[in-house]
Parts: C-alpha cells; structure tokens; sequence
C-alpha cells in the first residue's frame, strides 16, 4: 500500500482506529481525511472526542507519544469542519483539492481561501 487513498474511507478508519494503519501512511493530509471522515459521519463534537482519543491511542501504539498535541488535533478538525461547511465537495479527494493549503498546513488559510 503506497496511500492512504488505497483504502476506502471505512477501510481508512477502522485501520487508524485498530492502529493497523502503517505510520508511513498517516502524513499530514491522512490526518485531514481522517477528521474529514468522523465529521461527515459523526458531526465535528463526536469527529473531536473520537480523533482525539484514537490519536492518543495510535501514538501509544506506535511508541510516539512526543508527536502528539490535543490543542493542534482540536484546531485542526475544527478547522475542517469550517471548510466542510463552505464545500460543495461530497468526497474527500474532491474536498482537498477543492481547498489545496489544507493538504499540506493550516497557515495561512482562511475563508478566502475558497
């Protein structure tokens, strides 16, 4: 497997949340699909306490825990979630190109950016 893309949303999912997911796949962009994924399925409230503790849970597992920062996991998703609600996209593939600066980083993103 060379992408996160090689697996299905669910497949993606239930792979980070077993902490199956090989860590060479959950780059920066895996980590806004994945807070793409539980807010379209749960809402951005539940999508928080779920990557949250899953995040927690997969650093643990892969013996990481330095790399791990709640308040920035916080951000992120409700920054997401902003951009989910502006996007017309209903796919994840779509939405990031359909938003590029979130495919690599958060600065410099703001409303403008649609």
């Amino acid at each position: 497997m060379e992408s996160h893309y090689d697996l299905s949303d669910d497949q993606f999912e239930m792979q980070f949340q077993t902490a199956k997911l090989p860590t060479s796949l959950f780059n920066h962009e895996a980590h806004v699909r994945l807070a793409w994924i539980h807010i379209k399925k749960y809402g951005c409230e539940i999508a928080i306490e779920n990557i949250t503790s899953q995040i927690m849970a997969y650093v643990i597992a892969i013996g990481e825990t330095e790399k791990y920062n709640m308040t920035l996991t916080v951000a992120a998703v409700k920054a997401v979630n902003h951009f989910m609600q502006k996007s017309s996209s209903n796919n994840f593939p779509d939405f990031i190109a359909e938003i590029p600066p979130l495919e690599y980083k958060f600065q410099g993103i703001n409303s403008a950016s649609l």
